[in-house]
């Protein structure tokens, strides 16, 4: 169930990625700097809101927490289909209209003097709008999820289990570039937007079926309790000394803003977050920009389903940490820094990208596919370092503080780089032989590839060894 909640959720985050350059820009007037806007509007809001939805999740339990996130973001998904009628509502047309018509009368609108800035500017602050809601509904997938994946599974088992749902961002990815262009191809983009947002109700019908706490779960029986619930001996010989716990309040946010474990996990999604979003937002442009392949294209589809199809080898790379953990003796906090310095590697072949891209598409494709690779194992173990150190009550807090972290990462590489792109093809820049959009590319893509061994060191620097939170 989490391994498809994650799925459909990058799914519903795809949409306006796979629609925008080829459908909706041309409706609407949009340029790189507005799609930049709407894709870092949509980081900082959900950056600020998994810092109280993870709050949220924490206090009313991980079964309604889900629910609510889920059923909110598939809502925000649909809304965005009604953008193209609110607009031309907005601007004196007809409320009524339906998609086509909608359609039609923005084009004619787009032919009157100063009409592209005015259908421009009023469908961004709609999208703004509907990308705002999906934000919040999306940011409590991860802090429930992590939250489940505390209660069910034990610590040396937990980056596993987490790479495992998290493979459902590639899975997502992957049916996205077929599905959502050859939708929006036959019924239109709005079409795209409200057929996949529904998909997240249906989920919520199982949800309600198939869910419990271990504790309370019929399907799990006492030797499976006892396996989940192994770490307790050992952690409460760690917390000796400390403080009764009160685990009904837990910890709060500004209580676990002290602690250099909280910052860790941040440092852990500052830049990584941003680069993961990136190319999860602009990968079928730069295929358009730089080689000329619409995201309905044949060859545009492939490439997109080859990129995500080689990031699938995160859920081999997810067990890493339970190897050194298993196999070599060590902490699950040694095994997994370990395991996380070896993935900090692998995005340095980013930096050849633009260069090979000179002789095919294909280089940049497959190194984009392994740093995403990377990053999908990278984050599996940072989301599961919160819980190896924090208790059950306070882990959906701290990893909404770290997903905030990651959304302000992700909102200045966003805004950043679709006013870079923009810059570049007006000015046609210059830099280290590449002119133009390639220039502004070949930018982006050193900052990628250094961001994660940077975030290592400070993650290391901050906690060197492992250390457990108290109460």
């Amino acid at each position: 169930m989490l391994f498809l909640a994650t799925a459909i959720n990058y799914m519903d985050r795809q949409v306006l990625s796979l629609t925008w350059k080829d459908f909706i820009a041309p409706e609407f007037g949009w340029n790189d700097t507005d799609y930049g806007l709407i894709t870092g509007c949509f980081s900082i809001v959900y950056a600020i809101a998994m810092l109280v939805v993870g709050k949220f999740i924490d206090k009313v339990g991980a079964r309604r927490g889900y629910l609510w996130a889920i059923g909110l973001w598939s809502a925000g998904a649909c809304l965005h289909a009604f953008c193209g009628i609110a607009t031309y509502g907005l601007l004196g047309g007809e409320w009524l209209t339906g998609f086509e018509g909608a359609r039609q009368n923005l084009s004619a609108l787009q032919t009157v003097a100063d009409g592209v800035w005015t259908v421009s500017t009023v469908s961004v602050w709609l999208f703004l709008a509907a990308r705002c809601v999906l934000a919040i509904g999306e940011s409590g997938n991860f802090p429930a999820a992590i939250k489940i994946t505390a209660e069910y599974f034990p610590k040396k088992d937990r980056g596993f289990a987490t790479s495992v749902f998290n493979s459902g961002a590639q899975i997502g990815a992957l049916l996205a570039p077929f599905v959502i262009p050859l939708l929006a191809r036959c019924w239109g983009w709005e079409m795209s937007f409200l057929l996949v947002g529904a998909v997240g109700f249906i989920w919520m019908g199982v949800w309600v079926y198939v869910y419990d706490a271990p504790q309370k779960s019929k399907r799990v029986n006492a030797v499976e309790l006892a396996y989940i619930e192994q770490d307790a001996a050992t952690d409460a010989s760690m917390a000796e000394g400390a403080e009764e716990a009160k685990p009904a309040k837990g910890i709060g946010i500004w209580k676990c803003l002290t602690y250099r474990q909280t910052w860790a996990v941040v440092a852990g999604r500052f830049l990584p977050d941003g680069v993961w979003w990136f190319f999860l937002f602009w990968a079928p442009a730069y295929v358009h920009d730089v080689y000329g392949y619409s995201s309905d294209s044949t060859t545009g589809m492939l490439l997109i389903f080859t990129l995500y199809l080689i990031s699938m080898l995160s859920i081999i790379g997810g067990y890493l940490p339970t190897w050194f953990v298993g196999r070599k003796g060590m902490n699950p906090y040694a095994g997994r820094m370990r395991a996380m310095l070896i993935y900090a590697f692998f995005p340095l072949i980013g930096l050849v990208a633009q260069p090979l891209g000179s002789w095919s598409y294909w280089f940049p494709i497959v190194i984009i596919g392994i740093i995403g690779a990377a990053h999908q194992s990278w984050s599996a173990n940072v989301y599961s370092v919160v819980g190896d150190m924090f208790p059950k009550s306070a882990v959906a807090t701290v990893t909404g503080i770290g997903g905030m972290s990651g959304g302000i990462g992700c909102l200045l590489f966003n805004m950043c780089s679709g006013m870079l792109f923009t810059y570049s093809k007006e000015t046609q820049m210059e830099f280290l032989g590449f002119r133009g959009i390639e220039a502004g590319y070949m930018i982006v893509f050193m900052v990628a590839s250094l961001g994660y061994l940077l975030s290592w060191v400070i993650i290391k620097l901050l906690v060197p060894r492992y250390q457990l939170i108290k109460e």
